[in-house]
């Protein structure tokens, strides 16, 4: 394989001439080249954006003109892959075969809001400089009151031209929205569930040829910067890519500091693969065989739904076939979104690649509806199972923010919190026994033992004696014998645990459990 370099055709320029004659149009360019084995691989992608279409045998990228100088100071043979935009004919709204302009997105945004005021709440985010705004809708049966809720997010396109998941979000927020009250799985899921979906986490990119339509689409935004790159790493730590924290990024960053997301997803293409944590270290999640069960759930239904070879995917570069990998067994990734959330913000967060067209053909888009929208519901419902309850202070009975861990089982920041105003934890689980410890500075640690089966919920309220509290006495008046009494002295069959607590103030505080 040859290096493409433009002074070949173009003598009388010099070579830096050349370089800046390749990003005189865009920003960014892609390229490929033979890499030797994995490691030299991981490498490479933290110099450049590997895409998702990198095999066994050749690897493909995107670069700015920064990572692409440092690039080729490899020495390593590449090609310049020219891209071709081929712009299809949008087919009907009605149907969803479509990709809209920037200013009909944000007038559907909006008319969601609108026509389902009750449910739906549109969030302008933030604005970027081009004047393109972040948007994001919530969902909810009380919408905008904090719930003993787990909060759920997807979104999609970060990598700007990679834009299947972007109708597909689009189309499930109608789809649920008209759904409630009319169907029972939606509606269960918007009466317990705090959704929130963002479908265009990269407007510039989408738009970069004008907000007339996405023909001309980039993977990067409008300062050329990867943004799934560009997240704080487990192992690198802050600004992994080298770069300031984008205008999208810190609006993301922003959103998962107010809302204690549990479970999400972004979405992308380029391939048809649930890529589940981690990306940037080759260790295994605490939860690895629910990540596996959960992949594995979606990836079943969308086959069952689609019934044409869809999510069938291996490309020879990871043990793992028919549509689930395990990321950092594909390729290395730092500064992704997916381990930021996992283990800066302890949600559960996988990435979506939902088609092998980057850009689907708009005619191609319901098939690709149908064949997804029962495994994006399913994902969604996952956020009800697993272990679940609220932790309060035993005194007051305030919620208290504690933190829920898995002893023998917890590692790289697997575990949780509860969360505040409410107190609600919410712990994601593979079926299985566990002892569930919950702390807090200030109070006695209590450890419970429980047992988990898949796709069902334990719920487990739990309450903390703080420090100032000394137990001076518990009576059980059912140890030893089978007849227990009531408060007022009655027979039951119900036991009753009494515990007398006593403050460093010396009042007597008595707590009463009918068990």
């Amino acid at each position: 394989m040859k290096k493409i370099l433009l002074f070949l055709f173009f003598p009388i320029l010099s070579f830096s001439q050349s370089i800046d004659h390749l990003f005189f149009e865009k920003g960014e360019i892609n390229f490929s080249f033979q890499y030797k084995n994995k490691l030299q691989l991981n490498m490479i992608s933290n110099i450049v954006s590997i895409d998702h279409k990198t095999n066994a045998d050749l690897a493909y990228a995107y670069a700015n003109q920064k990572q692409f100088l440092a690039f080729i100071k490899l020495g390593i043979d590449y090609e310049i892959i020219e891209k071709k935009i081929i712009q299809f004919e949008n087919g009907s709204a009605n149907n969803w075969s479509y990709y809209p302009t920037y200013e009909e997105y944000v007038d559907m945004m909006t008319s969601f809001e609108d026509s389902f005021p009750n449910i739906c709440k549109l969030h302008h985010l933030g604005t970027l400089n081009s004047g393109r705004e972040i948007l994001i809708v919530q969902i909810s049966n009380n919408v905008g009151v904090k719930e003993n809720k787990p909060s759920f997010l997807y979104t999609s396109s970060m990598h700007g031209d990679e834009l299947a998941g972007y109708i597909l979000s689009l189309r499930l927020i109608d789809h649920i929205l008209n759904g409630y009250g009319n169907t029972l799985q939606l509606t269960q899921l918007v009466d317990n569930i705090d959704i929130w979906i963002n479908p265009l986490a990269n407007p510039d990119g989408a738009y970069a040829g004008g907000n007339q339509d996405v023909w001309s689409a980039t993977r990067f935004n409008a300062d050329t910067i990867d943004l799934n790159r560009n997240y704080p790493d487990p192992q690198d730590g802050p600004h992994p890519d080298g770069n300031l924290y984008q205008n999208e990024t810190n609006i993301f960053m922003g959103l998962a500091d107010t809302v204690s997301f549990t479970i999400s997803a972004n979405m992308h293409s380029g391939a048809e693969v649930c890529n589940y944590p981690w990306d940037t270290w080759s260790n295994l999640t605490a939860d690895d065989s629910w990540w596996q069960y959960v992949s594995r759930e979606y990836v079943d239904s969308c086959q069952a739904n689609s019934g044409n070879g869809y999510f069938e995917w291996s490309n020879g570069l990871n043990p793992f076939a028919n549509g689930v990998v395990n990321g950092y067994d594909w390729y290395e990734v730092i500064g992704g979104r997916q381990d930021y959330m996992n283990y800066f913000k302890y949600c559960r967060e996988f990435t979506l690649e939902l088609s092998d067209d980057k850009t689907p053909d708009p005619n191609d888009l319901p098939e690709l509806w149908d064949a997804n929208y029962p495994s994006l519901l399913n994902y969604i419902e996952q956020s009800l199972f697993g272990l679940r309850g609220i932790v309060t202070d035993s005194i007051t009975g305030l919620p208290l923010k504690a933190k829920v861990e898995i002893l023998n089982h917890d590692i790289d920041s697997s575990h949780v919190y509860s969360n505040l105003p409410i107190g609600n934890y919410h712990r994601h689980l593979y079926q299985g026994n566990y002892d569930v410890n919950f702390s807090k500075s200030g109070y006695y640690p209590k450890t419970i033992n429980t047992t988990i089966l898949n796709n069902t919920a334990v719920i487990q309220d739990v309450q903390l004696v703080p420090f100032n509290t000394t137990q001076v006495e518990e009576i059980n008046p059912s140890k030893n014998t089978n007849t227990t009494f009531d408060l007022l002295g009655r027979t039951s069959n119900k036991k009753s645990k009494i515990q007398l607590f006593k403050t460093k103030k010396g009042a007597i505080t008595k707590q009463i459990k009918i068990q």
